[in-house]
């Protein structure tokens, strides 16, 4: 059946402008890094895009390796951007990335120009697309001078192949130098897109305050910490979840039971205020302006909807979020440090 998109899809949409740029991104976007390689059903991932967009949720992010295997979300993402959403490209923002391993030998992982350009031609092979709205360079590449990498989102611009650039999980001193070179490029830096939850607090800690100086946009992945703020560890380790798989990013260690204790009076905070504890958790990521948008993944139309209505509940009072305060801590959880590091 032909799709037709909801004709009150804005009418109760949140939207942020992404720092000083002239580019509003939906309070709460759609990432696909999890549920939309080749083990999920290609109807469910329909389903979820359609009703993410009827939401008024206008921004999909990917990267070259999401899947499983690596390059198959995008290729899944093009086939129903084909299908179903292609009369809606000029309402839709769509990002990919590049700088985690893609394939092998020395030219398909980290920041050189030859492997991000490479890297995003064959990123719009698989999706179909002329251009992606967002291009980031996915993490910072202590090897490869900080001036090549950006030249190579600047060229991705000038060429016509993204519209913006981003980078992702870059420190605050490496996110200033990336401001300054793209913008002598003539490239202004749209966007960072750094882990940040109640439980992985570091861009308080600088990067906030350097993407205000720089006008640059915030978009958090990892909002839910891989879903441990939510409902679903709190009796244990359902069969199935991303902690129950071998090959999962989130580890047992995660759940441990100092951080479960946190998640669990975290819960509680979150039923006073008569919320799910993921909506809570993304209100809470909101409740900065200068964070844009959240990034929230989806395996079921119903976790999309809960997460989605969090969106317009990011008000807390100061005993909230004192509460909320005193069970937040470095919680081991961010596997992406040793980017930020740098």
């Amino acid at each position: 059946m032909t799709y037709i998109a909801a004709g009150d899809r804005y009418d109760h949409g949140h939207y942020r402008r992404c720092g000083r740029s002239g580019l509003k991104l939906p309070a709460v976007s759609l990432g696909l890094w999890q549920n939309f390689g080749d083990e999920s059903p290609v109807e469910t991932q329909r389903a979820i895009l359609r009703r993410a967009f009827d939401l008024g949720v206008t921004h999909f992010d990917l990267a070259n390796n999401y899947g499983p295997p690596y390059g198959s979300a995008e290729l899944n993402f093009g086939r129903i951007m084909r299908e179903d959403l292609r009369p809606y490209r000029d309402e839709l923002i769509i990002s990919t990335k590049a700088g985690y391993d893609m394939w092998p030998g020395p030219y398909g992982d980290w920041g050189s120009r030859k492997y991000l350009l490479a890297s995003l031609d064959q990123s719009l092979a698989r999706m179909g697309l002329e251009y992606v709205d967002i291009f980031y360079s996915h993490r910072a590449d202590p090897d490869t001078p900080l001036e090549e990498t950006m030249g190579a989102l600047a060229a991705a611009v000038s060429s016509g192949r993204a519209l913006y650039a981003g980078i992702s999980s870059y420190s605050p001193g490496r996110t200033e130098q990336a401001a300054a070179l793209l913008r002598d490029l003539g490239t202004p830096l749209l966007i960072h897109q750094p882990s940040y939850s109640i439980l992985n607090r570091w861009i308080e800690h600088g990067l906030l305050d350097t993407l205000e100086r720089e006008g640059a946009g915030c978009i958090a992945f990892s909002p839910l910490a891989q879903g441990l703020l939510t409902a679903k560890y709190l009796d244990g380790v359902p069969e199935g979840s991303r902690a129950s798989r071998s090959d999962s990013s989130l580890s047992a260690d995660q759940l441990s039971e100092q951080n479960m204790a946190r998640v669990r009076a975290l819960n509680d905070v979150a039923r006073a205020r008569g919320q799910s504890l993921a909506q809570m958790a993304l209100a809470w990521a909101l409740r900065d302006q200068r964070v844009t948008s959240v990034l929230v993944g989806a395996s079921s139309v119903a976790q999309l909807e809960e997460n989605v209505a969090a969106a317009g509940q990011a008000s807390f009072t100061e005993v909230e979020l004192a509460e909320i305060d005193r069970h937040s801590a470095d919680s081991g959880i961010n596997i992406w440090a040793a980017s930020s590091a740098q």
